[in-house]
């Protein structure tokens, strides 16, 4: 999935820093998205995936206009709860943006959700 940076996804429109380029915590978002689509072929039905952990090195700036194509893919067995992904992000010259690990958990949706009201 590809992504052009725009003003609101700089370190300054995030708050995390005072320069013009691609957020941290956006990049962040913008990897755990890819690990949601890749995690939505292997649950079943009722069946939801969170986030619980994330290590992910933030190696190059990307400035507003650029680039940046991330990707997810499975990281060994899982346990049917946790799932590990590899992830990766590249800007348009093939350079490494960002690389690392993704943790989600298997949860069923409605039970999930309905702890929250409790």
């Amino acid at each position: 999935m590809g992504y052009e940076v725009t003003e609101n996804d700089t370190a300054e429109a995030l708050g995390s820093g005072d320069v013009p380029v691609l957020a941290t915590p956006r990049l962040i978002a913008w990897l755990e998205a890819a690990t949601v689509r890749a995690a939505s072929a292997m649950i079943g039905k009722g069946q939801t995936t969170v986030g619980v952990a994330i290590r992910v090195r933030h190696r190059r700036a990307t400035p507003v206009g650029g680039i940046v194509d991330v990707m997810a893919e499975i990281h060994g067995d899982h346990d049917g709860r946790t799932v590990t992904f590899s992830v990766a992000a590249h800007d348009h010259d093939g350079q490494i943006v960002a690389d690392g690990e993704i943790d989600r958990a298997i949860v069923a949706r409605e039970k999930f959700v309905a702890a929250l009201d409790g």
